[in-house]
């Protein structure tokens, strides 16, 4: 069963969402939320399928569209690019603390076998490091996951920055759409004033909750040791290595399948979050 869902956050936002819910099995089940990274969406390639995969595994799913993250009404389209221009980290933790408070709320039509207290958060790439820094936030959340995950919120180099300190905006190309994305002064701004407060290597060296890293070997190598990084650094994680994946389990969008990198990435998931759930 797929619910869809809308959450308006302030007068002109919105968080799009869907939950994937498992068929009542006469146990309460985890629920598990799954940030899409930068450049992404809900209903990107294989995103769907995995939800519903660990929808068949007894894990209530969430895959959800951050507020700015430029894509609209849509779904599958960057129609909002004057949004994906100031999504900041902190936009995107307000956005998750916001999809948070609904669920506690009783707000969202979560089926009564959905355990709530049994909350995990998993997110790809820069959607990893916004499920470090809101799992290290709220103990809440039982366990985070990192697919492929940033170790290092500055996702920018020195010639964008250059545009952006020149002309107050600067464009980076999204190689699958051919769009020019831009990219304000806002976003800068965010990820320097809180450089550390959005140290993810401090962050989970301070977290108590379990950590699973999965990680494609085939990924770029600014990943793979950032990996490295972030389990050694932790306090309890484990690092799952998928020898032949890359950043998108060897998949594509549109999503023409399945590949056993992803059906790796899905049942380690699955395995951590039901070891871990009460």
């Amino acid at each position: 069963m797929i619910i869809p869902f809308q959450i308006p956050v302030g007068d002109t936002l919105v968080i799009r969402g869907d939950i994937h819910a498992p068929e009542a099995d006469g146990r309460k089940q985890p629920l598990l939320l799954f940030c899409h990274g930068f450049k992404g969406f809900k209903d990107w390639g294989c995103f769907p399928y995995a939800a519903e995969a660990w929808a068949r595994r007894g894990i209530a799913t969430i895959r959800f569209n951050f507020s700015c993250n430029g894509v609209g009404e849509s779904l599958t389209q960057f129609d909002e690019l004057e949004k994906f221009a100031v999504n900041t980290y902190a936009r995107e933790l307000a956005d998750l603390a916001a999809l948070v408070n609904w669920i506690s709320e009783h707000s969202l039509p979560i089926p009564g076998n959905i355990d709530k207290s049994q909350l995990f958060i998993a997110g790809h790439s820069k959607g990893g490091g916004d499920t470090i820094l809101f799992g290290a936030g709220h103990p809440q959340v039982k366990g985070v996951i990192t697919w492929n995950g940033i170790a290092d919120v500055n996702l920018f180099d020195d010639t964008l920055r250059k545009e952006i300190a020149e002309n107050g905006v600067g464009y980076i190309p999204n190689a699958r759409t051919g769009q020019m994305m831009p990219i304000s002064r806002a976003v800068i701004d965010d990820v320097d004033r809180n450089r550390e407060a959005y140290d993810l290597v401090a962050k989970v060296a301070q977290m108590e909750q379990p950590l699973l890293i999965v990680q494609g070997k085939k990924d770029a190598q600014r990943l793979v040791k950032g990996a490295e990084r972030l389990h050694a650094a932790a306090r309890n994680s484990r690092l799952h290595w998928i020898a032949d994946g890359d950043h998108t389990w060897n998949t594509k969008h549109p999503f023409a399948g399945t590949t056993p990198q992803l059906e790796e990435a899905i049942e380690v998931t699955a395995r951590f979050i039901h070891e871990h759930a009460g």
